[in-house]
């Protein structure tokens, strides 16, 4: 393999020629050979913008020749387009504060540049990495830029149409099935009825208050910590550096991003992104809640509870023929999980914001983008395998209703508790129905017993 040589201030290193990172990066990947994880593409995709934004932002100021803004700004288009990805292989597990990505991000971007202007890669003339590409920034307020840019991204293209997909697809069931009545469960045990709209309809609504939490966290995100440089006090920048980069990037990217209320927190603290983990944690709590459900419901088919028919999407064992499983109900509760143990990496992550400085960052923006991506991509396949094409079985629901006991709730106010109760208890213990044990205790007549108990009438307060 031929290499050439690069410098950075540690001294001379040998860089593999067909790539077009430089010294920094070289010695990261000597240094940090751990584990296969990388951070995202739309992170470094995100990283770019924000570069691009930085170069227009010192040519608006009088800090980089135009010569020098263009050739950045054609250079971070180049990586855009997707031709370079392979540039850009940090391992996740590297310095707390993302320097070596930032240099990675700022080789890359300064050779494409010199090479364009007919320079050889690693002369950093008439761009250099650091004193051209990385002007008026720090690692320190680039990267939790970046890191919020990629998760309002994220968000945006992938997890709330997905968490939009799955609201509506469960509303159009509840909607088709509001004149089915089933039993109602508490504790696992029988309870009183409830049509399966209701049932649903409540799924419905438990999304729609992950919608609203979702839309209470974004405005922190748009706050970007640009302009805080090294440690928040904006060192090597003008007062119009960050409202300017701010500009830049509103117009490169059509997202309302904000300087920061505050710099020396944005370099310090996580509480946006660890506020909005919170929320796909609870996201994930109630997709397991939901996604339980219908598993329980759908089990069977003879020998469950059978309310529900899922798709037959593919054979469920090895074993035994003709077996069909719950594996989308499977496949979206281990996500769940897994965004909860992510939740806690990020809660300890942002914690650890010692002085002036959080440096777990590779770790939080990992754990929140794989969170969002794992939560986008199961809800689209839940809703497209699983909802779309789920059936209810009216037989069963209907069966299971005659048989309840817990009808006897409707004559409390007619019989009183107690009453009610020694007609459920005789019911149990006798194998009969509720109607035949109230009229062999004499409590009621058959048509006033019947006039009572009318499940329709159950599932909504009365009128009057």
């Amino acid at each position: 393999m031929s290499t050439r040589i690069e410098t950075d201030s540690m001294g001379s290193i040998e860089v593999p020629e067909e790539r077009l990172w430089g010294a920094q990066t070289q010695r990261a990947l000597q240094h940090f050979n751990i584990g296969w994880q990388r951070l995202p593409w739309l992170f470094v995709e995100q990283y770019v913008v924000l570069k691009k934004a930085c170069a227009l932002a010192n040519g608006r100021l009088g800090k980089l020749s135009q010569e020098r803004v263009d050739a950045i700004a054609q250079a971070c288009d180049a990586v855009l387009a997707g031709r370079y990805q392979e540039e850009f292989v940090m391992s996740l597990w590297h310095s707390g504060s993302g320097t070596q990505f930032n240099m990675n991000i700022n080789e890359v971007i300064a050779n494409l540049a010199n090479e364009a202007l007919g320079a050889p890669r690693g002369s950093k003339e008439p761009l250099h990495p650091n004193d051209h590409v990385n002007r008026s920034q720090s690692t320190n307020d680039t990267f939790p830029s970046a890191m919020h840019m990629s998760t309002v991204e994220a968000l945006e293209r992938s997890l709330k149409p997905a968490l939009q997909g799955l609201r509506e697809s469960l509303q159009k069931f509840a909607e088709a099935h509001q004149a089915q009545i089933k039993v109602g469960r508490t504790h696992m045990m029988d309870a009183t009825p409830l049509t399966v709209a209701q049932e649903f309809g409540a799924y419905v609504s438990q999304l729609e208050c992950v919608q609203e939490q979702l839309a209470a966290v974004s405005p922190q995100l748009m706050e970007l910590a640009i302009g805080g440089t090294a440690v928040g006090t904006g060192l090597n920048t003008s007062e119009r550096w960050a409202p300017t980069v701010i500009e830049c990037l509103v117009q490169l990217s059509g997202r309302p991003y904000q300087v920061s209320r505050n710099h020396c927190a944005a370099l310090a603290g996580r509480e946006a992104l660890c506020a909005c983990h919170g929320v796909l944690k609870t996201l994930a709590s109630t997709l397991f809640k939901i996604a339980n459900d219908i598993r329980l419901m759908a089990s069977g088919p003879r020998c469950g509870l059978a309310e529900l028919h899922l798709p037959d999407n593919e054979p469920g064992s090895s074993i035994m023929p003709g077996k069909v499983n719950p594996t989308q109900v499977e496949a979206l509760t281990q996500i769940c999980l897994r965004v909860m143990g992510n939740d806690t990496s990020v809660g300890i992550a942002n914690s650890q914001g010692q002085f002036q400085l959080n440096v777990y960052n590779p770790l939080l923006i990992y754990c929140v983008l794989e969170s969002i991506t794992l939560l986008a991509d199961g809800m689209q396949s839940f809703t497209r395998y699983c909802i779309q094409d789920m059936q209810v079985n009216a037989q069963r629901m209907s069966y299971y209703l005659s048989q309840s006991l817990m009808l006897v709730t409707a004559l409390n106010p007619v019989i009183g508790y107690d009453a009610a109760a020694q007609a459920a208890k005789y019911a149990w213990q006798h194998e009969c129905s509720l109607e035949d044990a109230v009229v062999a205790l004499k409590l009621m007549s058959r048509e006033d017993y019947r006039a009572a108990v009318q499940p329709a009438k159950m599932t909504h307060p009365s009128k009057s």
